[in-house]
């Protein structure tokens, strides 16, 4: 018997979830044009899911598709499909339905934040459990606390700065709206990637000296420094 010439297995895959919480193309083609530019090579042409599940059935499904591509992005599916008539509508574009997954789920935003005065005091939030790889967890105008190990292929965005105090295997971007003042501190540096408001370093671009060890990353002159933390 000759051998088959395919061979189908199980697999997964690190993969970032786009949740649009508007249904304007033009201005979620804005928004993830400026995370694009914030990390060109690590954004640039990458596979993504979006996320619906804040949208209703009553919008243009293949202009928002062509919005998400425009700006960058590969979509390989959609997820958070709420009833039958948004499904069938969006599977008029040809792209397939997916389900994140429990642990994916628990790490979304919530469909809308809460209006927050300019005078409020800034809010962080808090990670006490592992993040697991294919996580992805955003503190939105807010700092991020992480008190256990972050795998590889799990992914830390913060508006704010970020805290990691455990092993740090996965991605971490700070400032990710743009605040060049942000850190990441760090008590076990051994990361995939590393950003502070667009600048980035990957694994291989870590100072040697650093890579394993407690450091604290800034922006001087809008280059990225690193030091130890202690």
């Amino acid at each position: 018997m000759s051998q088959s010439p395919i061979e189908l297995k199980g697999s997964s895959f690190t993969l970032s979830v786009v949740h649009l919480y508007s249904a304007q193309p033009e201005v979620i083609h804005q928004a993830l044009q400026e995370k694009v530019e914030q990390a060109p090579a690590f954004l640039k042409n990458a596979p993504v899911v979006i996320n619906v599940a804040a949208l209703n059935s009553d919008v243009d499904w293949k202009n928002i598709q062509q919005a998400v591509i425009s700006a960058g992005f590969r979509v390989v599916g959609i997820s958070g499909c709420k009833d039958e008539q948004q499904k069938l509508a969006i599977s008029l574009t040809g792209l397939p339905l997916l389900s994140e997954g429990r642990a994916n789920r628990t790490a979304a935003e919530p469909p809308a934040a809460p209006v927050v005065p300019d005078d409020a005091p800034a809010k962080t939030r808090i990670v006490s459990t592992p993040v697991r790889s294919g996580q992805q967890i955003y503190a939105r105008n807010s700092d991020l606390i992480v008190t256990s190990s972050v795998s590889a292929g799990a992914e830390l965005i913060a508006d704010g700065n970020i805290h990691i105090y455990g092993t740090m295997r996965g991605r971490a971007l700070a400032g990710a709206a743009g605040d060049t003042n942000c850190q990441i501190f760090c008590t076990h540096l051994g990361a995939e990637l590393v950003s502070i408001a667009g600048q980035y370093w990957l694994s291989e671009q870590i100072p040697s000296d650093f890579f394993g060890q407690a450091a604290r990353l800034s922006l001087l002159d809008n280059v990225l420094t690193v030091k130890p933390l202690y």
